[in-house]
């Protein structure tokens, strides 16, 4: 059993469940490292991972409350359309902006009018099953700078997704040059 002190290196490839689309993979490029413990992937593939084995493959089917949680209507909201001016709108594009409290926020655009756009809140990937295939790559002892730093690695342009309570931009399990980025 892997402790919480150990970084886990794994090849991957993540499908949605209910269409088979391939959303996000590292398999053309290198292993994707994360700190056991510090929540830099979904939990459900930490979960699994935890207790793997260096060249264990695996494939795991997570569901939405170990990934990006459950889809939730309330993270609905119209707001007026003026609020998008300049902004050529079209149905399922993501924007960004900043929340109340300065955080930067991903939304994706619902639905839109002359008068109004509703956005959504949700993760893109909330209400999703995961079908993970996982090889694990390496597994080793975390550097003292790695646990301090609650993260493997230098980490300046992506390492891994975020929990399944934060709503950081789309993508699976990040690593270099995919969507997601440490948080």
């Amino acid at each position: 059993m892997s402790s919480p002190s150990q970084v886990v290196a794994i090849m991957y490839e993540v499908k949605d469940a209910q269409t088979q689309e391939v959303i996000d993979s590292n398999l053309d490029s290198r292993p994707l490292e994360f700190l056991l413990g510090a929540g830099q992937v979904i939990s459900g593939l930490e979960k699994a991972v935890a207790s793997a084995k260096k060249g264990d493959k695996l494939n795991l089917s997570i569901a939405p409350e170990d990934a990006y949680g459950v889809y939730q209507a309330d993270f609905l909201q119209e707001v007026p359309r003026d609020q998008f001016e300049g902004i050529s709108l079209e149905k399922g594009m993501t924007l960004f902006g900043q929340a109340e409290d300065g955080q930067t926020v991903q939304v994706i655009v619902k639905d839109f009018s002359d008068t109004s756009v509703m956005i959504d809140y949700n993760h893109p990937l909330a209400g999703k099953t995961l079908l993970f295939d996982v090889e694990i790559a390496d597994m080793r002892e975390a550097t003292a700078e790695e646990i301090m730093q609650g993260r493997a690695g230098g980490c300046s342009s992506g390492c891994g997704c975020g929990s399944n309570e934060t709503h950081d931009s789309g993508g699976c399990c990040g690593g270099g040059g995919h969507s997601c980025g440490c948080h």
